[in-house]
């Protein structure tokens, strides 16, 4: 079954503010980090990251990365899917994902 992309912003309209804002929160950053670390680049359900949060508050921090250009979701209609822009961020903000790569999953760079 094909699944609607919801679709993000352009690569071109990327805004670092709001990727930053983006990433100041933990749960996403922990996400982004995820994502960055796996560079086969696959489709990950939403249940696949381990988030100590509500389903609905899921999806707002899937909105967000979404809204940022940071991820693409894919609806499903009973599930979605998220896959990384990768060619589109390291385009635009060249370095960010080998930066969020490194980060520990605690959420601090390695020293």
């Amino acid at each position: 079954m094909a699944g609607m992309n919801l679709v993000g912003p352009e690569a071109d309209a990327l805004d670092l503010g709001a990727v930053f804002r983006a990433l100041a929160d933990e749960h996403r950053r922990s996400v982004m980090t995820e994502l960055a670390a796996d560079r086969s680049d696959s489709e990950r359900g939403c249940n696949s990251f381990n988030l100590p949060i509500s389903k609905q508050t899921q999806t707002h921090h899937f909105r967000v990365l979404r809204e940022a250009g940071l991820i693409d979701e894919i609806d499903y209609g009973n599930r979605k899917g998220i896959r990384l822009r990768r060619a589109d961020i390291e385009r635009r903000f060249p370095g960010l994902l080998t930066l969020l790569g490194a980060e520990s999953p605690g959420g601090s760079a390695p020293r």
